[in-house]
């Protein structure tokens, strides 16, 4: 969407945390989503029948649907995001083309209400329309750039990827524990790694630990909890 341009770093072995903002996003949503929808699936219906086939095929089912569901729902939504971002830019084109001297006091006014002085604001937006005015009104008008322009493929991937393995750990908990240790297997295991999730999603995100991993669980075990009560209520496969 703009052209990349490699710019020094003061701590290049240490990049900034917002150039993991396209992926991380999905890939946390995946993986949590995988482990909380399908451990709560497996869990409900373990609760409402002791039959292991058909909690395997159920968890089977909401892996599959799931991950494709996922995949495509960050596809699309991503996408959507990224007709708006073009759009704007195509709009920034044409006001460039047909009002540049607007343009232009519109990128001294941004400036100056950076902070900058009158002169130095609009000699920066000078030299900085002279090398590249869509470029400067991209960046510092929209707010976009390289590492936050929205990207359908990598979210897709990233959600629909992390969803799937996620999803695979109460699934195969269940294959593994006898018919009547399936429920307390499977939720011994989905909370161990919600705790890792929430951990890894904070060291990705340079966040606190505790809080993250304290978020994650706590609305785990809630998930699993109302779905497990339906089961054991009403009797029915979910």
């Amino acid at each position: 969407m703009m052209q990349q341009v490699d710019q020094p770093s003061a701590h290049s072995d240490d990049p900034h945390y917002l150039s993991r903002t396209g992926w991380l996003r999905a890939a946390v949503l995946g993986a949590n989503d995988g482990i909380v929808s399908v451990s709560s699936l497996v869990v409900g219906v373990a609760a409402a029948t002791p039959d292991q086939g058909v909690i395997l095929i159920s968890g089977v089912a909401g892996l599959t649907a799931g991950a494709i569901s996922m995949a495509a729902g960050e596809y699309v939504s991503v996408s959507s995001q990224s007709d708006l971002e073009l759009a704007d830019i195509e709009r920034e084109r044409i006001a460039l083309a047909e009002v540049p001297d607007e343009e232009f006091e519109e990128l001294v006014a941004i400036y100056r209400e950076r902070g900058l002085s009158e002169e130095t604001a609009t000699r920066v937006a000078e030299e900085l329309t002279e090398k590249d005015a869509l470029a400067a009104h991209i960046r510092d008008e929209l707010g976009l750039s390289d590492i936050h322009a929205a990207n359908p493929m990598q979210a897709a991937l990233a959600s629909g990827a992390t969803f799937s393995v996620a999803a695979a750990i109460p699934v195969v908990a269940a294959f593994l524990s006898p018919a009547s240790a399936i429920i307390s297997a499977v939720l011994v295991v989905t909370v161990l790694v919600l705790v890792l999730l929430g951990a890894l999603g904070a060291k990705a995100g340079g966040a606190p630990l505790l809080p993250a991993i304290i978020r994650v669980v706590s609305w785990g075990v809630f998930a699993m909890a109302v779905t497990a009560g339906v089961g054991w209520m009403f009797g029915v496969s979910l």
